[in-house]
C-alpha cells in the first residue's frame, strides 16, 4: 500500500477498516481532558473487554448463592472451568486442544516445562537463549541450571546482536545451535522479543534444533494474540505465555502452556505433579489411590484447580478473537498499522530529529510493537507523549515502545502519535 502523511488519509483508513467496530468492545482509559488516551501499551497490559465485568460478576454471584456447590452447579461449573478456554486458546497458538492448558503464571509454567524438558547430562547440559531475554525468563533459566548443580556461566549460551545492530539474526541462532549441538539440551527463545519487537522464525529455529535432538521451547508472552502461530505443525516441544498483554485478560490473569501431542500423551515423562494433573477418574480418591496417573494431555502438567477469577476475564477476550475471525485478519491490520507508523516516523521526521526504529523493517520479522531508540533527550520525549495523552512505555536507557494493536487502536491514533513524537524531536 502507498501511504500518505496527510490526516485525511488516516481517517480514510479507519473508515475502510473492517475491524473498526471491535474498538467499541473495550473500555478505553481517559486522559485528563476526558478524551480516550492513545493507548499503545497493550504489550504491557491489554485493555478490558466490556463483557469481562458481567462474566466475573456471574462467578461472584454463583459463589454467593451456591458456595461449594458452584464447583459443579455454577452457570459455568468451576471444576471444569479450564476446559472452556481450551479450544479458543488452541486456535490462537495453532495447536490441538489436548496440547494446551491455561494455568498458573508464565514463569511458573516455564519452571514446570523445564522440570520435564531440561534433563541435563554430562554431555548435554547447555541452554541457548536470546539476549536480551525478558529478565524473568533469564532468572528462571539460570535458577534451573543452578538447581541441577551447574554453573550458568558455563551452561548458558546467549545469542546476541552483532556489533552496531539491535536485533539477533536468525542465522546467528542457527550458527550457535550448530556449533554447540553436542552440548545443547534446550533452546529457549522469546518468540517476539520484549525489547525490540522482533519476531523470530519459530519454525526454522525449531527444525534446525530438532535435527540435532535438541528440545525447543518458546516464551510466547508477546506472540500470542499478536501474530499467527502454528505450534503443532512447527513441531515445537513446549511453549508458555501470559494472557494479560495482547489477550486482554487483566492484571495477573491466568497464563498458559503448550505441550506438543507427542509429549502430552506420554505418561512416562517426568514432571512436577499436582492433583489436577491426575486422572479425573481417581482425582478424588486421594487416600485410596495415592499414585499419580497423569492426564494424557497438557492437563497432565496442571498442578492445582482452576483459578476462577483470573480465568473469567479471559473468556470475554477469547470470544472477541473468535468473533474477529482469528489471527489472520488481525495480523493483516496489525501489519498495516505498524507499517503506517514506520512510514510516518520517516516522512514526518524533521531535519533536526534524532531517533531510530530498532524493530526490523521486514513485516515478517516483527510483531505489532515498534521500539524507537531516541538519541537526544529520550525521557523528555517520552514525557511529551504522556502530556499529550499517549500511553506507551519507556525502557532504559532510551527506548520508547509503542504497540498499536488491531482490536482497539486506530490509524488516526497512529497519525497523532507520529505527529507528537516528530514535532518534539
Amino acid at each position: 500500500m502507498i501511504f500518505s502523511a496527510v490526516e485525511d488519509f488516516a481517517l480514510q483508513l479507519d473508515a475502510e477498516d473492517p475491524l473498526r467496530h471491535f474498538r467499541e468492545r473495550f473500555h478505553l482509559p481517559l486522559g485528563k481532558n476526558g478524551e480516550p488516551l492513545i493507548y499503545f501499551a497493550g504489550n504491557s497490559l491489554g485493555l478490558m473487554p466490556k463483557t469481562a465485568r458481567q462474566i466475573v460478576e456471574q462467578e461472584l454471584n454463583d459463589w454467593a448463592k451456591l458456595g461449594v456447590d458452584a464447583h459443579l452447579d455454577a452457570t459455568t461449573p468451576w471444576y471444569s472451568y479450564h476446559e472452556t478456554l481450551r479450544e479458543p486458546t488452541a486456535r490462537l497458538v495453532g495447536a490441538k486442544p489436548l496440547e494446551v492448558i491455561c494455568m498458573n503464571s508464565l514463569t511458573v509454567n516455564l519452571h514446570l516445562m523445564m522440570a520435564t524438558f531440561y534433563r541435563p547430562t554430562k554431555s548435554r547440559f547447555k541452554i541457548l537463549m536470546e539476549e536480551p531475554a525478558f529478565p524473568s525468563d533469564t532468572y528462571a533459566i539460570k535458577s534451573q541450571i543452578v538447581h541441577h548443580g551447574l554453573d550458568p556461566k558455563e551452561a548458558l549460551i546467549l545469542a546476541q546482536p552483532r556489533k552496531g545492530e539491535f536485533t539477533v539474526r536468525t542465522e546467528e541462532i542457527i550458527d550457535l545451535i550448530e556449533q554447540n549441538a553436542g552440548q545443547l539440551a534446550v533452546v529457549m527463545i522469546g518468540a517476539v522479543n520484549f525489547f525490540t519487537g522482533q519476531l523470530f522464525d519459530i519454525e526454522k529455529i525449531t527444525k534446525v534444533a530438532q535435527k540435532r535432538d535438541i528440545t525447543v521451547g518458546f516464551d510466547l508472552a508477546h506472540a500470542i494474540g499478536n501474530v499467527p502461530l502454528g505450534l503443532h505443525d512447527w513441531n515445537v516441544d513446549f511453549g508458555v505465555w501470559c494472557s494479560y498483554k495482547y489477550l486482554n485478560a487483566g492484571p495477573g490473569a491466568v497464563a498458559g502452556a503448550f505441550v506438543h501431542e507427542r509429549h502430552a500423551t506420554n505418561a512416562k515423562l517426568p514432571r512436577l505433579a499436582g492433583w489436577f494433573g491426575n486422572d479425573p477418574n481417581t482425582r478424588f480418591r486421594l487416600h485410596l489411590d495415592p499414585e499419580f496417573i497423569p492426564v494424557q494431555s497438557a492437563d497432565g502438567w496442571q498442578i492445582s484447580n482452576p483459578p476462577i477469577f483470573s480465568m473469567a476475564p479471559l473468556r470475554a477476550s477469547l470470544s472477541i478473537f473468535d468473533e474477529a475471525g482469528g489471527m489472520e485478519p488481525l495480523r493483516a491490520k496489525s501489519i498495516k498499522l505498524s507499517s503506517y507508523l514506520q512510514f510516518l516516523l520517516q516522512s514526518n521526521r524533521p531535519s533536526g530529529s534524532d531517533f531510530t526504529v530498532i524493530t526490523p523493517r521486514e513485516t515478517g520479522a516483527r510483531a505489532c510493537q515498534l521500539s524507537i531508540l531516541v538519541h537526544e533527550q529520550p525521557k523528555e520525549s517520552f514525557k511529551e507523549l504522556e502530556v499529550a495523552g499517549v500511553k506507551c512505555d519507556f525502557r532504559e536507557p532510551n527506548v520508547i515502545r509503542a504497540a498499536p494493536t488491531p482490536l482497539y487502536n486506530t490509524f488516526h491514533e497512529i497519525w497523532r502519535f507520529a505527529k507528537i513524537l516528530t514535532e518534539h524531536q
